[in-house]
């Protein structure tokens, strides 16, 4: 899948309309479109199971459990069919928790009898890519959001609720606090059509010490 990226001309307008990110596009990597990497090669069931062995882990130990989930699989890829014919134990063994092997389970259990349908999920609205996944357990708004950017591709979605996006706001307004999630998303009105680039933006903030964060020269200036 071809990674999906704003033209320039819509990259120059959301500069325009907030000079703060701005002075940040300009210092950190471009855009590189969403998806990418790993990202592109999974299957969406792949990508939500993914998901799931991450929550609340770091990205090494994440990549760690996954590798080891995808040992279980024929050829290291996964497919619903799959999670049955594994005992919990060897999920368990991989280095989950009984929470995320049920929650693998109740995957590959709609994702088969079809209360999930994956198939043409990329066609399907923001709102509807959310209230299908949500339905799976452990799978919440946030989860959906990150799908919806990095596997879908999606570039006008902001996920409010996301801890690196209110530390990054908060470093690039200079604010003495994290942001609000209703605040941040007050703020990321300025960003539509593209507040998944700004997102990405924004996780790159918290990558640069705040003595050496880029500011706009009317910010300088003070």
């Amino acid at each position: 899948m071809p990674a999906n990226a704003p033209d320039p001309k819509a990259l120059r307008a959301l500069a325009r309309r907030d000079p703060a990110l701005a002075a940040l596009m300009k210092s950190a990597p471009a855009f590189p479109g969403f998806p990418t990497g790993h990202h592109a090669r999974r299957t969406h069931f792949e990508s939500l199971a993914s998901a799931i062995v991450s929550q609340q882990l770091s990205g090494k130990a994440a990549a760690t459990i996954w590798g080891r989930v995808l040992d279980l699989a024929p050829k290291r890829r996964l497919a619903p069919e799959h999670i049955d014919d594994l005992a919990d134990e060897q999920l368990r063994g991989a280095g989950l928790s009984g929470a995320k092997t049920a929650s693998i389970r109740d995957l590959a259990l709609k994702s088969r009898d079809g209360t999930l349908r994956l198939q043409g999920i990329a066609r399907a609205s923001e709102q509807e890519v959310i209230e299908r996944l949500v339905q799976v357990r452990g799978i919440g708004v946030w989860s959906a959001q990150m799908f919806l950017m990095f596997k879908l591709g999606r570039l006008d979605v902001l996920a409010p609720g996301d801890l690196g996006l209110q530390e990054g706001l908060r470093r690039l307004d200079g604010l003495a606090e994290r942001p609000s999630p209703a605040e941040l998303e007050a703020r990321g009105a300025d960003w539509a059509p593209l507040r998944s680039v700004a997102s990405w933006y924004l996780w790159r903030a918290t990558e640069i010490p705040e003595d050496r964060f880029p500011r706009p020269a009317a910010q300088r200036s003070r």
